[in-house]
């Protein structure tokens, strides 16, 4: 009796707060999808030129943006079976998504707050700083983005 009553309260606990979990996932793609729309006329490229650069501006400067992104324990819960039986871990598909996101974000936020309107050679490094097979330990990764920022004549660029 005692076992059915801490297995039933462990498995509402894991739910719970994978729901949580999904919620504040939800959360931070809507507010991604909400910066995305104001980005404007705000030009990213990975371009290692920098089109429409203004000459007689202030000098481009480098802008740099990390993130450290975790999963949660529901999360990791499906992505051991799904690593049992294979297939791709669609859970940490969207986390990356979030996380590469959130980078570029940072990156146009610096690079706004300095007056510039544009970046290039918008570059991604990643490392993974968990390890979800270690007993207790979630998934987790840092995210590093970095560019040039730069003033640009989106005119010229966008026709």
């Amino acid at each position: 009796m005692l076992v059915s009553i801490s297995l039933i309260l462990f498995v509402t606990v894991l739910f719970g707060l994978g729901f949580a979990g999904r919620f504040v996932e939800q959360a931070h793609f809507k507010r991604l999808v909400d910066h995305e729309q104001m980005r404007g006329d705000f030009l990213v490229t990975q371009l290692k030129t920098y089109p429409g650069a203004v000459p007689g501006q202030r000098s481009p400067t480098m802008v740099c943006a990390e993130v450290v992104i975790a999963s949660d324990y529901l999360k990791n819960f499906f992505a051991s079976w799904q690593d049992f039986f294979g297939g791709e871990i669609c859970s940490y598909s969207r986390m990356t998504d979030r996380a590469k996101r959130e980078a570029l974000k940072r990156l146009i936020d610096e690079a706004r707050s300095l007056g510039y309107n544009a970046i290039g050679n918008f570059r991604i490094e990643t490392a993974d700083i968990g390890d979800r097979r270690t007993k207790g330990a979630e998934a987790m990764s840092s995210w590093i983005g970095y560019a040039t920022a730069y003033h640009c004549d989106t005119r010229a660029v966008t026709g």
